[in-house]
């Protein structure tokens, strides 16, 4: 076994590090369009690997605009840290928001740098992430009773060695108060390949254990996508997806409703659709609130309830999560509500259903 799993982990690893990482090695590709960019990958990383680069079907297209670097980068609107997470770190790399979770930065890496990433200001840049942050953070959580759950983010935590995973784990499946594991992960969908037999059964040993990935379209839910989730899956890990509502992406009812179809299809519960985050750089994106709630209202009916998420906000300036539904309640009389369905009918809802009266009444 040990010749087969030192192959697989050859493979993932060699597309990490054969990445592009200059615009300059993709003017043969997309021409004019990688001209004058290398200012914005100054200032933001740049690295796409050659799977993730092999989905895109031309230049603009909605593969294209995750991961290809955009003058409009540059834009000063925006704000450099929207959630404010630095002013909820008590310290590096670990952020205590809510009473009994945190998130834990365990990797500065990703096997592609989203163009529209919220933590843009830290990927990419190896001393975020260090043996010492990793220390302090796990004796941060060792010392706070009240922490019972920890989600490992980064970067990318699966982008870690087994081995380095191992060990994190480990050290927080040997702190009492922590009940749950979670890791955000968008290698499934950037680099599945990383998903191998050997991390998925090392994982397995870390229950309960929850993987939220991270999809924004139906082209990147392609077979080898499937098999990474299926493998985890098998390990008795739930998954969930957190997606991005993102401007020439998937701003568009079907693209969406496609999307989730194809997530439950590969056991992957659509979790949250968030609004774009307000990060410097990334207006390009930005949605009106107003098209995410059309989204979702287009999709309610046409989609089986297992298919929609929780479209949801994080506020700005540390305010948290608010999810938003689309408004059915037409009009409210004396005797009941007017609801409106996903045909557009109106259907009375009698007040009795409420349990303010009684049929026998």
């Amino acid at each position: 076994m040990k010749p087969l799993r030192k192959r697989e982990d050859e493979e993932w690893m060699h597309l990490v590090g054969d990445a592009v990482t200059s615009p300059a090695d993709l003017r043969l590709k997309f021409g004019d369009k990688m001209r004058g960019l290398d200012s914005v990958t100054e200032r933001f990383p740049m690295r796409v690997n050659s799977y993730y680069l092999s989905l895109i079907e031309k230049a603009g297209d909605s593969i294209f605009r995750q991961c290809i670097p955009d003058s409009r980068e540059l834009s000063d609107e925006g704000l450099i840290d929207p959630l404010e997470e630095e002013e909820h770190s008590p310290v590096p790399g670990l952020t205590h928001r809510y009473p009994d979770r945190v998130l834990f930065l365990v990797s500065s890496r990703c096997a592609v740098y989203c163009r529209f990433c919220n933590r843009r200001r830290k990927v990419g840049r190896p001393d975020v992430v260090t043996p010492e942050t990793i220390r302090e953070g796990l004796a941060y959580i060792r010392a706070n009773k009240d922490i019972r759950d920890v989600l490992l983010s980064g970067g990318d935590p699966l982008l870690l060695s087994d081995k380095e995973l191992f060990r994190i784990l480990t050290d927080l499946r040997a702190i009492p108060h922590v009940e749950i594991i979670r890791i955000g992960s968008r290698v499934p969908c950037t680099l599945p390949q990383r998903i191998t037999p050997g991390l998925a059964e090392m994982l397995k040993g870390f229950h309960p254990l929850y993987i939220n990935a991270h999809f924004n379209h139906p082209r990147e839910l392609t077979c080898e996508a499937a098999a990474a989730c299926s493998r985890l899956a098998d390990a008795g890990i739930p998954l969930g997806c957190q997606t991005v509502l993102l401007k020439g992406v998937n701003d568009d009812p079907f693209v969406m409703k496609s999307l989730m179809q194809g997530l439950l299809k590969m056991r992957a519960k659509p979790y949250y659709l968030f609004q774009p985050d307000l990060v410097k750089g990334t207006s390009h994106f930005w949605t009106p609130l107003e098209r995410g709630l059309e989204i979702m209202d287009a999709v309610q009916g046409h989609a089986s309830g297992m298919c929609l998420p929780h479209f949801a906000v994080d506020l700005p300036h540390g305010g948290g999560k608010v999810p938003f539904l689309p408004n059915y309640v037409e009009e409210k009389k004396d005797n009941g509500l007017v609801l409106r369905t996903f045909e557009q009918k109106r259907h009375f809802y009698p007040l009795f259903c409420l349990g303010k009266g009684d049929l026998n009444d």
